[in-house]
């Protein structure tokens, strides 16, 4: 066992009173790709903060980062985004992200990891600014460093479905889109964002109801090209109802309703 995660065991034993197993050694040690010397520390702390209990396992895998499913220390169901610093090619493209964020532009540090940390901020700044505004989005909970905790959509590590993945009736299939459009505009009016690379993909639903996710590159009303990104959002959720027999207006005129003319 390496002397990171050795240390990193033994502190976190001390905080939580468990007793240690051979799994979470196995879970903090094979994965140095995502638990390097920093991000145990930076879990530590949110085991400190009494935001982070146990790391179950991971339930999805990207390219820039790694979703766990976990429990807090009331053992309610809790997911930790865990962004990858060692990602270079990533990194090029949020720093561009960044760049062209009016909240941001000017202040995006030279530090890969000071990077990955405000990317995290990032999103949990977006969440927090949805969930307030009742879009429905899972809802944040904690932010440190690159480690992004939030609400767990799903059951007993069972992540929710993707929207592309489910076989739906009509019926039920227009009350989705109609709740997506509407969730759009409470984005746009009350947050004052948009999402610009919403789909089928970062839609999950879980009983009955839909959670959109993967809000980092989300912008502000003021961003050069935001009016741009809401009508790609609103192309790729018609193109995909469409699909699937719904008749839907033109994303042309879904634009005109959120956005006005």
């Amino acid at each position: 066992m390496s002397r990171d995660v050795e240390r990193f065991l033994d502190e976190y034993y001390r905080l939580t009173s468990r007793e240690p197993r051979r799994a979470d050694k196995d879970l903090f040690e094979t994965v140095e790709e995502v638990f390097d010397a920093a991000t145990l520390r930076a879990l530590l702390e949110l085991v400190r903060r009494r935001v982070v209990y146990e790391v179950k396992g991971v339930v999805s895998a990207g390219k820039e980062a790694r979703v766990y499913w976990g429990k807090d220390f009331g053992r309610r169901d809790i997911a930790l985004k865990i962004f990858l610093t060692s990602s270079a090619e990533f990194r090029r493209g949020i720093a561009r992200y960044l760049e062209a964020d009016p909240r941001f532009s000017g202040r995006v540090p030279g530090s890969t990891r000071k990077l990955y940390s405000l990317w995290a901020k990032k999103e949990y700044g977006n969440y927090s600014r949805m969930y307030r505004a009742g879009v429905s989005v899972p809802r944040p909970i904690a932010v440190y460093e690159n480690i992004l905790v939030m609400d767990f959509v799903g059951t007993e590590g069972v992540p929710a479905p993707l929207l592309k993945d489910l076989d739906l009736g009509p019926e039920k299939l227009k009350a989705l889109f109609e709740g997506v459009v509407e969730d759009l505009g409470r984005m746009v009016s009350r947050a004052r964002l948009v999402h610009g690379d919403l789909s089928e993909y970062n839609i999950m639903v879980w009983e009955g109801r839909h959670y959109i996710i993967d809000v980092s590159q989300a912008v502000t009303l003021d961003h050069p090209n935001a009016r741009d990104y809401l009508l790609r959002d609103l192309t790729n959720i018609a193109r995909f109802f469409r699909k699937r027999g719904l008749d839907v207006p033109p994303p042309g005129d879904l634009l005109n309703r959120l956005w006005g003319g």
